[in-house]
């Protein structure tokens, strides 16, 4: 029998995240973030370089949007991620990126159709009626 000097301080099973029988994570409440006031959702087009980018608004229009300097560095954005996009007060085509959906919060934006929008522009710029 092996004696180990060291001891075992690994956690047990936390309650905080309780699992169900088949091991998978039960099905919880997701917080999921909501534009404000005049903030705006939209799907990122393309990267221009510098931090700046196309983003598609839920408004129909186009903006030249950039990541603000405090979340340069916590905010990776890559095109067709959606975003939350501040418009800028005295330039409309300008905006500010401000946060980023995961997949989870995506999927419950489509489920509760604040994307539907944005599906329709989809479909207009390809020229195809789906309906």
């Amino acid at each position: 029998m092996a004696f180990n000097k060291f001891k075992d301080k690994s956690k047990p099973n936390s309650p905080k995240y309780p699992q169900n029988q088949q091991g998978q994570e039960s099905q919880g409440l997701i917080r999921v973030r909501l534009p404000r006031g005049k903030e705006v959702l939209g799907i990122l087009d393309q990267r221009v370089g510098a931090s700046r980018m196309l983003v598609r608004c839920l408004d129909g229009k186009s903006r030249n949007c950039r990541v603000p300097g405090r979340l340069r560095r916590k905010l990776w954005l890559r095109e067709g991620d959606i975003v939350i996009v501040e418009p800028w007060e005295f330039d409309n085509e300008k905006g500010d990126v401000i946060f980023k959906y995961n997949p989870s919060a995506i999927e419950w934006l489509r489920r509760k159709d604040f994307l539907k929008n944005i599906e329709a522009v989809d479909v207009m710029k390809d020229g195809k009626n789906l309906l």
